[in-house]
């Protein structure tokens, strides 16, 4: 579906409402409790379902479905994603009190990454049909290596190749510098680790959108849901990190179920010529799919 030029400045303005509340706000306090983000976590989810709801009542369900079974999914991608950018602020010991900062400069360029994978895989698709066998392989490849990995997995962030290129090209400082990314010191510019871990998350973020841009391109094609679903997706990721860092070691499954929705869902593109299952049930089988998965880590945990 076609949507105005109208459509997107309202969403984009709705963006930059959420985004100035979170940033300016939010930002006020400088390590959120987990009540605080659990609060602004709600809200930003319950803004989704709100637009959900807008979109079913100007389009109908079936623009309704693809937005929420998108949503979902990035969402859980998403979720994933925090659970590696916690261990990146582990291992590079960032102070709690930068942490907002560092996760505000990885968010915000999410935003405008995700923005670009999906105008150009909009054009790609459109262009070169068979692209869509490629990503729905590459799918379910990464869905198999998530299966395949260790429940308590570990980054390794030392071979991070933008990483290592910074550190052979930058001066460093040894210590944080408050926000700065930069500080002179005996009189030369040099960069602080804080750079280091904006980029580490930068890079982590390219990583899973790899995943995340092909996986929502299966559920629908309208750059409009694409884009909304996936922004959505993002904008309360900040605040969530924090309830999450809280209770990291509870969802040791997670990973299982998106792995699982990963093969789903590229086995949906790839079965997309010859087969057509409705977006109800592609909703559906991801709820159930990730639901098992968080009941399975709470149990385990529990156990434990």
């Amino acid at each position: 579906m076609h949507h105005p030029a109208a459509s997107w400045l309202a969403f984009g303005a709705v963006m930059v409402l959420l985004l100035g509340m979170e940033l300016g706000v939010i930002s006020r306090v400088r390590t959120p409790t987990i009540r605080q983000a659990a609060w602004w976590s709600a809200v930003v989810i319950a803004f989704a379902a709100i637009f959900g709801a807008v979109l079913f009542a100007i389009e109908g369900h079936a623009a309704a479905l693809q937005f929420a079974t998108g949503y979902v999914v990035e969402f859980s991608l998403s979720v994933d994603n925090l659970l590696v950018f916690i261990m990146i602020l582990q291992y590079f010991a960032v102070p709690p009190a930068l942490h907002p900062v560092a996760l505000k400069w990885g968010i915000l360029g999410a935003i405008v990454m995700r923005g670009l994978m999906i105008g150009g895989g909009a054009v790609v698709l459109r262009e070169l049909e068979w692209v869509i066998y490629l990503l729905g392989a590459l799918l379910i490849i990464t869905g198999i290596r998530m299966l395949a990995r260790p429940v308590e997995v570990t980054v390794r962030v030392e071979s991070n190749p933008l990483l290592r290129a910074a550190r052979r090209v930058l001066p460093l400082s040894d210590d944080f510098s408050g926000p700065a990314f930069f500080v002179r010191h005996a009189g030369k510019l040099v960069a602080t680790p804080l750079l280091l871990v904006v980029l580490a998350i930068e890079w982590t973020d390219l990583m899973f959108a790899t995943d995340s841009i092909p996986a929502i391109f299966a559920i629908t094609r309208d750059p409009f849901l694409i884009y909304t679903s996936n922004i959505l997706a993002i904008v309360g990721l900040r605040a969530l990190y924090f309830v999450l860092a809280a209770m990291i070691g509870r969802f040791a499954y997670l990973g299982v179920g998106v792995g699982t929705v990963l093969i789903l869902v590229g086995g949906k593109m790839l079965a997309g010529h010859w087969l057509t299952v409705p977006t109800g049930v592609t909703l559906l089988g991801v709820v159930l799919v990730l639901g098992v998965s968080v009941v399975a880590s709470l149990i385990a945990e529990k156990r434990r």
